[in-house]
This record gives C-alpha cells, sequence and structure tokens, in this order.
C-alpha cells in the first residue's frame, strides 16, 4: 500500500507532513479535545507516500491502528463510536464559541467554527458506520 515512487523531495515533504500528523496526534492521546484517530488517519496516508516502516507502525500500533486501517480500507467507523465523536466534537466546539473566543475577536471567527463544525459533522455522518 505504500508508493515510493515520488521524487526525493517529494517523499520528504509527505514524510515532514506526516511525521508533524504523527506527533500532534501523538500529543492528542493525554489532551482532551485533541483528535488522535483523524491525525493518524492523515499520518498514514502521508506515509504511504513516503515511508513503509512509519505506515507500518500506524497500520499496526495496538491503539489506533485498526481503526486507521479501517477507515483506510472504506471499511468507515464503528457505529457506536459516532455518537462519542460528534458529541465531543460539540462540546468543545460550543466552549470555543460561548466561552473561548474572546469577544474582542471578530464575530467571523465563531461563525468560521460553527461552519466547520458543522462540515465536520456531515463528514463524519457520511463516513460508512462498521457494526461492532
Amino acid at each position: 500500500m505504500v508508493d515510493l515512487d515520488g521524487s526525493y523531495l517529494s517523499r520528504t515533504a509527505w514524510f515532514v507532513l506526516g511525521f508533524l500528523s504523527m506527533v500532534v496526534g501523538l500529543i492528542g492521546i493525554p489532551v482532551p479535545g485533541l483528535p488522535t484517530t483523524p491525525l493518524m488517519i492523515l499520518a498514514a496516508a502521508c506515509f504511504a507516500k513516503s515511508s513503509q516502516r512509519f505506515y507500518d507502525w500506524i497500520i499496526n500500533n495496538r491503539m489506533f491502528g485498526e481503526h486507521v486501517n479501517n477507515y483506510r480500507e472504506g471499511n468507515g467507523i464503528p457505529k457506536r463510536s459516532k455518537p462519542i465523536i460528534l458529541g465531543t466534537m460539540w462540546i468543545f466546539v460550543l466552549f470555543a464559541v460561548l466561552i473561548a473566543i474572546p469577544d474582542s475577536a471578530p464575530e467571523i471567527s465563531r461563525y468560521a467554527t460553527l461552519l466547520l463544525a458543522g462540515i465536520g459533522t456531515i463528514f463524519i455522518l457520511r463516513i460508512p458506520s462498521l457494526e461492532s
């Protein structure tokens, strides 16, 4: 599944993007609100164009590898996870919109946050559901 046919510069750029996504995703394990699995999916996609070793590490990881692999193969996410994902996302979105975004910030920041959360919700609902 890893395609290493790209140029050295292309593989390096994909690797750097994958590595940054992986690091932020790993930070997201203990930090509430920072998503781990979506960042690991992004990292796996980047490593699929740059590094067999790192791609295999993500896909075979016991904590999130199964979720990443299911998504990458088009199988979707567990049906019971969707309400948890959406609930957590909306708790943090509403916290940001109602409390965390300062009054001095442009009003568009609140609207943009809500719009992006709506897009994210539609995206998650369109992902196939795995029966668990």
